[in-house]
């Protein structure tokens, strides 16, 4: 049984009061775990005193699924400036170190629910336990070589649940393992209509184009040369990213990435970028590449 002060810690985790100088701890890096919303507010503002209270008690009731971080735009304006908050209150909200959703103005009660239990429901529900435990076994099939095991195993377990998108996933990715991409990305073309913006299904089609990418991949040491003779080659640089990638050197090619960002971050339409979300996409939320690569991006955005 929680007493009154664990109680209170924990409303304090849930919601808190944010400024510019944790909002890096306090969104981009909490929206690893959970789906982080920001309220853009202000004291004086009457519509925003209308729109906290529903907010908050919409995330409470979310019972930990979501947090919310409450920022007063008088104080701290940097973050405001950067995402281009020009009427308040507004609100964002961020999954995994991005911006993912929000809107502006005061809603009513009703609106303000569905809009975070949608959000609440980006970081997924837990699976059956029986279902569970098999794709556990098919995870464990595939991190051993057992690829062909691993797609057995997951084609079944769609044969009982044709909607788990774990289990489209774990299918997807057990073809990319035994070299059949075109097999990977048809069965991804397949998946029903109602899953198809699930986070794990979204992860496999950056793990497939990239998978494609890597088939055009140059040789290393060349590029390697080419970047070292000519710094600002960016077309060099990006393409010694595309081939470290495909030689298993993420951090590398995610370091290169950041390079490529720092230097000129508008270059090919922001191509830096959009290729390193494709790498983050493809990779575990917690993992230390994506965690960090995540950071450092960020830090350069928000500068």
């Amino acid at each position: 049984m929680l007493e009154l002060g664990d109680t209170q810690a924990a409303a304090t985790d849930l919601i808190k009061d944010g400024t510019d100088a944790s909002f890096m701890k306090d969104v981009i890096e909490a929206s690893q775990e959970v789906p982080v919303i920001v309220d853009f507010w202000a004291q004086w503002c009457g519509p925003c005193k209308t729109l906290g209270p529903a907010i908050e008690q919409a995330v409470t009731n979310a019972k930990g699924r979501v947090k919310l971080v409450k920022i007063d735009v008088d104080a701290n304006q940097a973050y405001a400036g950067q995402l281009q908050v020009q009427s308040i209150p507004t609100v964002y909200a961020f999954y995994q170190g991005r911006p993912v959703d929000g809107f502006q103005g005061a809603l009513p009660p009703s609106q303000v629910n569905e809009f975070v239990t949608k959000i609440a429901a980006l970081a997924g529900e837990g699976e059956d336990d029986g279902l569970g435990a098999a794709i556990e076994a098919a995870e464990q099939m595939l991190d051993e070589g057992a690829a062909a095991d691993a797609a057995e195993t997951f084609a079944a377990i769609l044969q009982e649940d044709p909607n788990n998108a774990t289990a489209y996933a774990g299918l997807v990715r057990a073809y990319l393992a035994l070299g059949d991409v075109d097999q990977a990305e048809a069965i991804l073309n397949g998946a029903p209509a109602e899953i198809s913006t699930d986070p794990a299904l979204e992860a496999v089609h950056a793990q497939i184009t990239l998978a494609k990418e890597a088939a055009n991949a140059g040789p290393v040491a060349e590029l390697e040369a080419a970047v070292e003779a000519a710094p600002d080659d960016h077309q060099a640089r990006f393409d010694l990213a595309t081939a470290l990638h495909a030689n298993g050197k993420v951090q590398e090619a995610v370091d290169q990435l950041l390079e490529l960002f720092r230097r000129d971050r508008e270059w090919n339409d922001g191509a830096a970028k959009t290729q390193l979300f494709k790498i983050f996409d493809a990779l575990e939320a917690k993992d230390p590449i994506v965690l960090n690569g995540r950071r450092k991006l960020s830090s350069m955005i928000f500068a």
